[in-house]
């Protein structure tokens, strides 16, 4: 039975009175294929030690190898039953035949990204970071997206469209200045207009490429009869003007042929240090709470896919230790956006489960992942196969939200700008980490989707600043100050004496004459245009001007005071909490914040729960989880008591079958791993009589225990198996007795 996408999630948005395993059953009614919901990406072929059982996988880069053709290893995947995708990156990949001449009889590598002391930006072996030129676009689109569409792939991922800060001196990028702008280049780093031009234009240039090469994809795929789907894996705002790389980043939401995109979001980026309370630490979870909801604002008024993604390790060599306690920070982080269900679960499975990283923070030795880590992690990412959609929201006070600009990269700079200063983007969690570390979920509003309806569904206060970014059009202040006029409120920081006021913007250019955009949306609300220090009516909304720059908040210890009374004032009173909590159909997220700002107590719950960080699905009736800790959740009280069913398990299940004589199922995941799966058995099972075989219907050595809870009736109805796990899968049979 074939089914739309679109239709089989629709049982996900039920999911806050389904429980998982009628979600299991309804799924596999509808069909496997159906669903595009999970997926991950590999540059190698199908290996029963990568075999992680997602919905897809996205085949990465187009080339053959000696070994191996790129058809051949789209195929190895599709004999194991996965649907295939196609990545590769747009600003940087396997490119060498461009570079060096053998496409087009001419070299390239004058396309490279180059710094001001004329080094190019390498990104390895013959493999600069591009600018993209037209004429890259014509190679770029003949070799690497016209055989992925004739070898039948009809969702492409174009990753990381990225130019550094720091480049920008390339004749390349100087030819493509005077054609954008109609006068001659100028070196970047001789003024903060200067700065602003340069990477308002590297923006321009990612964006061209995007469009271009996914136009002609589109295009390409229907002339072929196939409906060809493009999306943008890619870091957020957020970090990216931290790490200093310009990306189009909330513009493509509203690209035509733009389908959609893939949070990059991950440990690496998340433990980008900043300032709070005059420290400058990682805050991992917090960070990845931003950069998340950072990436679910720019597709929410517009409706796109978006795929989470989540690394169980990192690009940087640290211990398994770290990797563990970081990745469960971030995957929580991403579970407290229930609009969002789609997930890239893991990227380089070879990396993580072939690679050698220390065993330990002090210690020289390498290993392979614990075992006890991955099936701690497989147990995860099998959540995210049935992880529903809801209408609940994380606990807090609700509607207030974040202003965020493409612009807040246009404002970075490797080398000083005088007159501007903005350690670690201090400016942005000035406004966002003195509420989220009293409990309240701040959300993100991109300026770009201001003009959409939807945008300001559940908006009530907006905080907003023009210290680290500015408006790219004056459309955005009509349709923030109409907001503003029916009832919204902004609570609006800034000294706008910082050099990039007066950059040549259209605030001051054909016929406007103001000294900062913040002047411009002011006077369209009858507002002092240089408004001093205080609030403001205007319609049946109000304005609370705030004459510091966000970062002052930060910087200094107890900084926010202020700042934190006016927001109370434009919203009303603010429950200050130190934890986050939600409740996802059966899943239940908890993370509890550190550093004492509200208090230092810890979060306690009490029920029926299975602990889905533990790699033994330990049963709770009651669990601490202490500051700067997070926790994942099975919540037993939902179940249907009178069938069986796989409450958790470190593999993914097929063919359930519940039948006069039992129940069976079969588990596939990686060779190499231990899979522990946690089932419900009613009554009429007794004890139950548990049958493994594999493929070939051999035995399986396996363990069993029995649940057991003075306290709870359900505790003694559940069983706990463990064994080897097996990609071609490990088949269970319980009988009734």
């Amino acid at each position: 039975m074939k089914v739309s996408a679109n239709l089989f999630l629709l049982f996900f948005a039920l999911a806050t009175s389904v429980q998982a395993q009628e979600l299991r059953d309804l799924g596999a009614h509808l069909g496997a294929k159906a669903s595009e919901k999970t997926t991950f990406q590999t540059a190698g072929p199908w290996k029963p030690v990568t075999d992680i059982r997602s919905d897809l996988v996205m085949v990465y880069g187009a080339n053959d190898s000696r070994r191996m053709t790129f058809r051949e290893r789209v195929e190895s995947w599709r004999q194991r039953g996965y649907t295939a995708h196609f990545m590769t990156g747009i600003a940087w990949g396997e490119y060498q035949d461009y570079f060096t001449g053998k496409w087009d009889g001419k070299w390239h590598l004058d396309e490279g990204q180059k710094t001001m002391r004329g080094d190019t930006i390498w990104h390895g072996h013959l493999i600069p970071y591009i600018v993209p030129t037209r004429n890259y676009l014509a190679y770029f689109k003949e070799r690497h997206v016209k055989p992925v569409i004739d070898a039948g792939i009809d969702a492409i991922f174009l990753e990381e469209p990225e130019f550094w800060a720091r480049a920008g001196y390339s004749e390349a990028f100087k030819r493509e200045w005077q054609d954008y702008y109609g006068f001659p280049w100028r070196p970047q780093h001789e003024s903060a207009e200067n700065t602003y031009l340069s990477n308002k234009l590297k923006y321009h240039l990612y964006y061209r490429a995007l469009d271009e090469a996914f136009a002609y994809a589109k295009q390409y795929g229907r002339e072929k009869g196939m409906n060809v789907r493009c999306y943008v894996p890619t870091h957020s705002l957020l970090n990216y003007s931290q790490w200093q790389i310009v990306s189009p980043e909330a513009s493509l939401a509203s690209m035509e042929n733009c389908d959609g995109y893939i949070a990059q979001v991950w440990t690496g980026t998340s433990r980008e240090p900043n300032y709070f309370n005059g420290k400058a630490k990682e805050r991992v979870f917090e960070t990845a709470f931003l950069e998340y909801g950072c990436m679910e604002s720019m597709t929410r008024p517009t409706g796109r896919k978006m795929f989470f993604l989540t690394d169980p390790i990192e690009d940087r060599a640290k211990d398994w230790e770290d990797y563990k306690r970081n990745y469960q920070a971030t995957f929580t982080a991403q579970l407290l956006y229930p609009q969002i269900a789609d997930y890239e679960v893991m990227p380089w499975p070879d990396r993580i489960y072939e690679g050698l990283y220390r065993v330990s923070a002090n210690s020289n030795e390498r290993a392979h992942i614990p075992r006890f880590y991955s099936t701690q992690m497989q147990v995860m990412i099998n959540t995210l196969n049935f992880m529903p959609l809801s209408e609940n929201r994380v606990s807090g006070s609700q509607g207030i939200s974040v202003l965020m600009s493409n612009s807040l990269m246009f404002q970075r700079s490797p080398r000083p700008v005088e007159g501007y200063d903005d350690p670690q983007l201090s400016n942005f969690y000035g406004e966002a980490l003195p509420l989220l570390k009293r409990g309240v979920p701040v959300s993100i509003t991109h300026i770009e989707n201001v003009g959409y309806a939807e945008t300001w569904k559940e908006v009530k206060v907006l905080l907003m600043s023009y210290s680290n970014m500015k408006p790219l059009t004056s459309e955005a202040h009509r349709h923030l100050a109409e907001w503003v006029k029916t009832g919204g409120v902004i609570v609006y920081s800034g000294r706008d004496d910082d050099p990039y006021q007066g950059v040549r913007e259209w605030w001051n250019q054909d016929g406007m004459h103001y000294d900062a955009p913040s002047e411009h949306l002011f006077s369209l609300m009858g507002i002092p245009q240089k408004a001093e220090e205080g609030e403001y009516q205007y319609g049946k909304g109000k304005v609370f001007v705030e004459r510091h720059d966000p970062k002052e908040y930060v910087l200094e210890q107890g900084g926010d005071r202020q700042f934190v009374e006016v927001v109370e004032k434009a919203y009303g009173k603010l429950q200050k909490k130190n934890s986050f909590y939600l409740e996802r159909g059966p899943y239940t997220l908890v993370a509890v914040l550190d550093e004492d700002v509200v208090t230092s107590e810890p979060f306690v719950i009490k029920g029926d729960f299975i602990d889905l960080f533990s790699p033994e699905l330990t049963y709770l009736s009651e669990l601490s989880i202490q500051p700067g800790q997070q926790g994942f959740l099975y919540n037993l009280k939902g179940i249907d008591r009178k069938r069986p069913q796989v409450i958790a398990a470190a593999s993914r299940q097929y063919d359930e079958r519940i039948t006069d004589e039992g129940f069976s199922f079969t588990s596939k995941s990686p060779q190499g791993t231990r899979d522990i799966v946690c089932l419900y058995l009613p009554k009429d099972y007794k004890s139950g009589e548990f049958t493994l075989t594999d493929s070939e219907g051999k035995a399986v050595s396996h363990e069993m225990r029995v649940g057991q809870s003075p306290r709870s009736t359900i505790a003694g109805r559940l069983f706990w198996l463990s064994f080897e796990n097996s990609p071609d899968g490990v088949n269970v049979q319980i009988r009734k007795k």
